[in-house]
């Protein structure tokens, strides 16, 4: 039994990295532009059908696929902030929630006139990647493919950081995150640095789409379950924090990989009450905090219980 739940939990660290990679993006564009793309997953399953495109239509190799395909999502997104994203925020609260709904649906409707509804997947263009792993001790089993991943994952954060912290980039980025007014003065194009995290954001996201059809079969309509996964491990790990989504990636798989050992239908029901209870707590620290205390709180929430 304790064999099945360590390698539960090592497939969980795994499944981590993946969500990592697609909740970076999201993270990234809520803590640079203060905008939630809803239509992140589309976006995400856009990149896995233009990689799948030019590998079985166009006959590329697929190392050939991602290094275009990363570039023309980020151009795309950066077309999209400055055409699209950056009016939205104009119009309040509301209207981005709306626009970038609007445009999930419209990005699903167009994947399935261009390219059909049939599942697809990349697992029979990437050979043995697929299904060879290692066997370690205890019983536990370790894919080659999830363990690219989740290096994949801490490469790719470790990279932001870099830029984040080393270059001029990075520095107009993180003050414009901070105070974009303040940064505007100090010289700073806000509205580039904007297109310019949403250009990686979208880059971020068509690597994820290219990983997800690399694992398991994608449709055009795979987008939604996607953009929960990645939203509640950015919500999970701290929003706006690179590092912050790959713990929360890591607690959502480890959590949907558990409740996978107690029953099938668990795994999903198990991430959420994850994402829950981690709500939850920051809502009572955050009271509690407001009234001086844990102990404060107690105090309060017992004199409720016994009028």
């Amino acid at each position: 039994m304790f064999e099945t739940y360590l390698n539960a939990v090592v497939q969980g660290v795994l499944l981590g990295g993946y969500y990592a990679i697609i909740a970076a993006g999201l993270s990234l564009m809520f803590g640079v532009v203060r905008f939630i793309n809803l239509a992140h997953g589309d976006f995400l399953v856009l990149g896995a059908m233009l990689a799948l495109f030019a590998v079985e239509q166009i006959g590329w190799p697929l190392w050939l696929a991602l290094v275009t395909v990363l570039p023309v999502m980020a151009a795309l997104g950066w077309l999209m902030q400055g055409l699209m994203f950056e009016r939205a925020l104009k119009g309040g609260a509301l209207v981005p929630i709306l626009v970038t709904v609007g445009l999930g649906a419209a990005l699903q409707n167009a994947m399935f006139g261009l390219f059909g509804s049939n599942t697809r997947s990349l697992g029979a263009h990437i050979g043995t990647l697929s299904w060879s792993g290692w066997l370690l001790p205890g019983g536990i089993n370790v894919g080659a493919l999830p363990a690219l991943t989740f290096v994949l994952a801490v490469v790719v954060l470790g990279l932001l950081h870099l830029v984040l912290t080393h270059t001029p980039l990075g520095r107009a980025i993180r003050a414009t995150a901070s105070d974009p007014e303040a940064a505007e003065f100090s010289g700073v194009d806000a509205r580039q640095v904007h297109r310019a995290a949403a250009a990686t954001a979208m880059a971020l996201a068509a690597l994820g789409g290219v990983l997800l059809a690399m694992r398991a079969q994608v449709t055009p309509y795979s987008g939604p379950a996607q953009l929960i996964f990645a939203f509640e491990a950015v919500v999970i790990g701290g929003i706006g924090s690179l590092w912050g989504t790959l713990v929360g990636g890591i607690i959502l798989g480890v959590a949907q990989t558990l409740g996978g050992t107690i029953s099938a239908q668990a795994p999903l029901l198990a991430g959420h009450l994850v994402l829950l209870a981690v709500l939850a707590f920051r809502v009572l620290r955050d009271e509690a905090l407001s009234r001086g205390g844990w102990s404060a709180l107690l105090r309060r929430t017992e004199g409720k219980s016994n009028v």
